[in-house]
């Protein structure tokens, strides 16, 4: 990790860590790295879109500001999902986009993401460019006068309406006879959700948690707790049950029965329709390190390949264009689906879920249940700083443990012991053949990270 930019941005609690002069300088730097790859006279542009916290504003304010500063012009997207902005950013032929958002985190939490002219995150080259001048250089960046200022162009409603149409264009299908609960996790999708599946009038669908109050994002909702939303969909009929994050780039689900569908299965479903159309390139899916072992099983029965990477959507996203696959994404909802996106794009995933559902004639249970889930156990557990965690993967102690439990567990289970790349945390995770032989494991290693 660099001193500012994590494994999806910059990110902190607004005002103890984040504030409204780090991102002035931010946008400073991100202006001028721009600039540098413009001919002389060409000012960069730049779209910035954000999601629902109350702090975004704030943030949003000072960015342009450092934009316009160092000359570049801004296309304010108003309230837009991170692949929306992404999306808009390639669609106007804008330099770069910028997201404030910090996903699934708390609303005092935020986060500064910055896609490139492609849609793609940032290179870690550009990432250290912008890092350095916010850091040592930001007092040597010119600041534009006169006629040399940038300017804004407020294009919030008509960015979201082709963001819209492009999402619909994805599937081939009137989705009709199905009936849905989508929760929007009272963020980003607030703003678009409900008029995306209003496009497709014979579908039925309900919309709760879409109610954005600037500190209600993610509160007991959303993809990050699903539990009221399994009850719903079960208790009201639905045949599925849609759950999306802070800024709709991810997408968790739930059956008709309020089984949670989780990542691995929307791939291994999805993957294998792709197949069976001739599009699955290599016959392979990508997946992280923390995908469960259920997937790798479901892949050798149906003759898919799976690629892992480590932890973290821009990972999957490389190795997806290195090798030209077609799909990959990470158990934790983010799907990307390279025909259409270039990021994880919650309300796109739902409309590929929502299409192969029709299409299938199943209940969901059956047609994203095909690829099992072995009993699995996160444990979070809180530490100091980044020092902490680069000490704790230091330790001999730690790997000798985690030896250990991989030799009970033999090729029965697995065990994943990594640092959080946007908070203070330390993950354990265990996989095994039964739920009490995976809490035990995990709670003795999580017993020894603390002890480090």
């Amino acid at each position: 990790m660099g001193k500012l930019f994590g494994t999806d941005g910059i990110r902190g609690v607004v005002n103890a860590g984040l504030d409204a002069d780090l991102a002035y300088k931010v946008g400073l730097a991100t202006a001028q790295v721009l600039a540098k790859n413009k001919r002389t006279g060409e000012r960069p542009l730049v779209t910035i879109g954000k999601d629902t916290r109350i702090s975004g504003d704030l943030l949003k304010g000072a960015l342009i500001s450092g934009l316009c500063t160092a000359g570049a012009d801004v296309m304010d997207l108003g309230t837009l999902p991170t692949p929306g902005v992404a999306w808009v950013t390639v669609d106007s032929g804008a330099d770069a986009g910028i997201v404030i958002s910090a996903s699934h985190n708390p609303f005092e939490h935020n986060g500064i993401k910055i896609f490139n002219g492609q849609g793609f995150k940032l290179s870690d080259d550009l990432e250290e460019k912008i890092e350095d001048i916010v850091l040592f250089g930001h007092n040597n960046v010119p600041m534009k006068t006169g006629s040399e200022i940038g300017k804004v162009s407020y294009v919030a409603p008509k960015a979201s309406d082709d963001y819209i149409d492009h999402l619909e264009s994805s599937v081939d299908s009137t989705l009709g006879g199905l009936r849905i609960l989508v929760d929007c996790a009272n963020g980003a999708a607030s703003a678009t959700a409900a008029r995306l599946f209003d496009r497709f009038s014979k579908l039925r669908v309900d919309v709760i948690n879409a109610d954005p109050d600037g500190v209600n994002i993610n509160t007991k909702c959303g993809s990050t707790h699903i539990d009221a939303l399994a009850a719903m969909v079960k208790a009201g009929g639905y045949d599925m049950g849609i759950a999306f994050d802070g800024d709709a780039d991810r997408c968790l689900a739930v059956d008709e029965e309020g089984e949670l569908i989780d990542g691995d299965q929307i791939m291994a479903a999805c993957g294998l329709a792709l197949k069976q159309q001739g599009k699955l390139s290599g016959d392979t899916i990508v997946a992280t390190v923390m995908s469960n072992l259920g997937l790798h099983v479901w892949a050798k029965e149906n003759g898919v390949k799976v690629e892992c990477t480590d932890v973290g959507d821009r990972h999957v996203l490389e190795r997806m264009v290195e090798k030209g696959f077609a799909i990959g994404g990470e158990q934790s909802g983010h799907m990307i689906f390279l025909e259409h996106a270039t990021t994880g794009d919650g309300q796109l995933t739902a409309l590929q879920m929502l299409a192969l559902l029709k299409e299938s004639g199943m209940k969901a249970s059956r047609l994203f249940g095909a690829c099992p889930r072995y009993p699995q156990v996160l444990i979070n557990v809180p530490v100091a700083d980044n020092d902490a965690k680069k000490a704790i993967l230091a330790s001999d102690k730690l790997w000798d443990a985690v030896r250990a439990e991989e030799e009970q567990l033999a090729d029965r289970g697995r065990v994943l012991v990594r640092a959080s790349g946007t908070e203070a945390l330390m993950r354990v995770m265990v996989e095994a053949e039964s739920q009490t032989v995976a809490q035990s494991c995990a709670e003795r290693l999580v017993s020894l990270v603390k002890s480090l």
